[in-house]
């Protein structure tokens, strides 16, 4: 037969540990492996596969239709897993082979080899290009589990998971393909693809430059440095820029290149120092590829501080030419765009970004600059958009009567887009305004979705839309989980997003996965008060009451007695009959909503747990004229006992939010 092409969908499975299976009993490697095929061969006959190889302890096959393929490859791991249950790795593309006999081969056959060597015993990953042609097909849900640059694949790669409730879902940004081991792959050898890092150095970090300066007050300035070339860089579509928060993680911290790449799933990184004196600056750069250590290249600046902005530029111009990328003209434009010809206005911009991102009472230090940077600079577009957004964390975190200060959140956010209607942060702040305060649920949507199409990367648009939206307001949690990962495949270690993604699951219902996400996100960050708070909502929902209350002590510990935790410590004690010392507790904070604000939904919820309901939804009426961003969680939140949710009042109130049907 003479050689010829078709499009198909192409599935490879194997064995994992097949060899040491054999190695401990050759019965059980044959019954395993006997086990394996029968499973095959029949549902291959029920979805109209062919299977054109067996290779030991792996099979390639074929199948005209990618649904066929799909479906053919769920039936098969919801079999492997029961017992006596089969360890199978299962990779699946679609794409252009060659048929020549018996034998097939191409690009397509490749890459699904690749794929698979991606794999995780229990899970089934599929290319995005398969993933692509299952949109029409709801019954057969996928994640995304990250952007790979597979070994002799040309295009960076993302990879899928199907989410069924039986199967495994990796973690987003984990795989690890098994470089330097031979396996039989059908017709070709095939080497297993090394991990989902980029042998091209096309990814890469940029760690906080260090202050040299005398003036240890000058961090600001350093930080903002590496921050700003992040920024910059995450403009470039062939380009992975691992996030600030991630890569801010190693800041002071004398961490291995290698295991830093592995860390951060990056090739290469960025680091280096700032000295600043005076109007002079000194700037140290350098490009060091993390597998061996070895300096890409090495610069050095010195400058009058006017030209920090040409610094940048050069910086990140430096780095697409030693990652030889080539560069699209406007990408070119974006890279060199300075958001304000006025020093003194970028060094309070810098400020302002610095002492928001240490949240807490720092916010509100955050947000002078940033009025600051504006009176110098009124066409300052990213310093409207940092004033925005610290107006939204002071309304969220209950600093400040939402009412008294979201318009200025939106007055600011639509200032920066008339001023720089490029920038995707601002649409972010929007739908976060429209959410929140004037409950607008089609402006919101769109604005959100906006921000996300402008920059994909931005991953604080994700997991705002996740939450705030599609968790709150839409209950469409399987759509919030996936944002939600896609933001911790962009911040693979900030404990933040996995704080978001926790409070997403236990709004679900998925308790164990949320508790789990927690103690992820505490692993990376114990001092994270959300992580902390989170787990403790959760256990107590769960009705474990001595871990609740443990989380709850380390989370009050944090946050220096934030008022969310002492309505937390109500809730807990009057669950386990401790009601005298949860009254004393709301006294007191009674007492202080005397002299500060103190943001009624939570305050609400305590009192209905203390058995005042009549009071309980005074407290709603005042949250929902205060507009308190919390009030939106009640519809899907498991902390609303079951006392108030029972009232004809509570959905009352719902009706009066206007909840999307």
């Amino acid at each position: 037969m003479n050689p010829h092409r078709q499009l198909s969908a192409i599935l490879f499975t194997d064995i994992e540990g097949y060899t040491a299976i054999m190695q401990e009993s050759e019965h059980k490697a044959m019954m395993i492996r006997n086990r394996h095929r029968e499973i095959l061969q029949n549902a291959h006959r029920e979805f109209n596969g062919h299977i054109v190889q067996y290779f030991g302890d792996g099979t390639l096959s074929t199948f005209q239709s990618v649904i066929e393929a799909v479906q053919c490859a769920l039936s098969m791991q919801q079999k492997f897993l029961k017992s006596p249950q089969v360890p199978v790795r299962m990779g699946l593309h679609i794409g252009d082979i060659v048929i020549n006999d018996e034998d097939i081969f191409g690009d397509g056959v490749n890459l699904a080899s690749r794929i698979e060597s991606l794999g995780v015993v229990g899970s089934v990953l599929i290319s995005d290009k398969a993933n692509d042609e299952l949109h029409n097909h709801p019954e057969l849900k996928t994640l995304s589990v990250g952007v790979y640059q597979l070994k002799n694949v040309q295009r960076s790669v993302e990879v899928f998971a199907l989410n069924h409730e039986e199967l495994v879902k990796p973690i987003p940004g984990s795989l690890k393909g098994k470089t330097g081991e031979e396996k039989d792959n059908g017709p070709e050898k095939q080497k297993r693809s090394d991990s989902g890092k980029s042998p091209s150095l096309k990814s890469i970090a940029v760690l906080p430059f260090v202050n040299m300066s005398n003036d240890p007050d000058q961090e600001y300035f350093s930080d903002g440095m590496a921050e700003e070339i992040i920024n910059s860089l995450t403009r470039l579509k062939k380009l992975k820029v691992a996030g600030r928060t991630s890569s801010f993680q190693f800041k002071g911290k004398n961490i291995d290149m290698r295991e830093l790449g592995e860390k951060l799933n990056v090739d290469s990184v960025l680091e280096g120092s700032v000295r600043k004196q005076g109007n002079r600056l000194r700037v140290t750069a350098q490009l060091v590829n993390v597998e061996d250590g070895y300096h890409l290249s090495s610069e050095k600046y010195d400058r009058e501080l006017v030209d920090v902005f040409a610094i940048q530029d050069d910086i990140a111009l430096a780095i697409t030419k030693k990652l030889k990328l080539t560069l699209l003209r406007h990408e070119s434009d974006l890279i060199s765009n300075s958001y304000t010809p006025n020093t003194e206005a970028y060094e309070l911009y810098l400020k302002g970004r610095f002492y928001v991102s240490r949240r807490g009472a720092a916010v509100i230090t955050g947000l002078q600059y940033f009025q600051e940077a504006i009176a110098i600079d009124p066409r300052f577009a990213l310093a409207h958009a940092g004033y925005a957004d610290a107006n939204l964390l002071i309304a969220s975190y209950g600093m400040l009567p939402p009412k008294q200060i979201l318009w200025q959140a939106k007055q600011s956010a639509e200032k920066a887009l008339q001023l720089d209607p490029s920038l995707s942060e601002p649409y972010c702040s929007l739908a976060y305004y429209y959410t929140c305060f004037e409950w607008n649920w089609p402006e919101a949507k769109k604005n959100f979705l906006k921000s996300i199409e402008i920059n994909p990367r931005y991953a604080e648009g994700h997991f705002r839309y996740a939450l705030n939206y599609l968790t709150c307001i839409e209950g469409n949690f399987e759509e919030a989980e996936k944002h939600a990962r896609i933001a911790i495949n962009l911040e693979p270690l900030s404990s933040l997003c996995y704080a978001i993604y926790s409070l997403i699951l236990h709004c679900a219902g998925k308790f164990n996965d949320a508790i789990a996400a927690c103690k992820t996100g505490i692993e990376m960050d114990a001092s994270s008060f959300v992580c902390h708070a989170n787990a403790g909502g959760t256990y107590m929902v769960l009705q474990r009451y001595e871990e609740a209350i443990s989380c709850f002590e380390s989370a009050m510990e944090l946050s220096k007695k934030y008022y969310f935790t002492i309505h937390a410590f109500i809730w807990t004690y009057c669950l386990t009959g401790r009601s005298d010392e949860a009254r004393i507790m709301m006294n007191k904070l009674k007492e202080s909503s005397k002299s500060e604000y103190v943001a009624k939904t939570f305050t609400a919820l305590s009192a209905a747990y203390l058995g005042d309901l009549d009071e309980a939804f005074d407290y709603l009426d005042k949250a929902y004229n205060d507009r308190d961003p919390m009030l939106l969680m009640i519809k899907y939140e498991r902390w609303v006992p079951a006392a108030l949710r029972n009232d004809p009042r509570f959905q009352n109130l719902l009706d009066r939010i206007g909840f999307p049907e």
